[in-house]
């Protein structure tokens, strides 16, 4: 890993850090307070994160300029990982926990990749 992905990986992964605790505490206000499933919880946290993410990481971590493009390219892929994953948890029968855990790991690394090199490429 060259030392500018690493620089921009460390603040992706600041982010990161803040979009998770965001879309843990979504995930759990709508998963317990509204009764849903894990997979409707998981997609309405993730878009509320998502949204913060976009715009810290456009302009903190890769200093890109924002487009609806941009924003639409992001959180379709991302959502679609959002979605797979809560249908899987449901399917499996999977803990809330292990859901938002194996999430936030996946989606931590594949969205840094889909960030730098589509989103918000130069």
């Amino acid at each position: 890993m060259s030392r500018q992905t690493g620089v921009l990986f460390s603040k992706y992964l600041m982010t990161g850090v803040l979009n998770t605790l965001i879309h843990w505490g979504v995930f759990f206000l709508v998963y317990r307070v509204f009764s849903t499933s894990q997979a409707t919880g998981n997609f309405v946290a993730f878009c509320v994160a998502v949204t913060f993410s976009f715009f810290v990481n456009a302009r903190f971590t890769f200093q890109s300029n924002t487009s609806v493009k941009r924003y639409l390219l992001f959180v379709s892929f991302m959502g679609a990982l959002s979605i797979l994953f809560g249908w899987g948890a449901d399917v499996l029968g999977a803990l809330p926990v292990i859901t938002l855990a194996a999430f936030s790991g996946t989606s931590l690394v594949i969205g840094f990749i889909y960030s730098r090199y589509i989103v918000f490429r130069p």
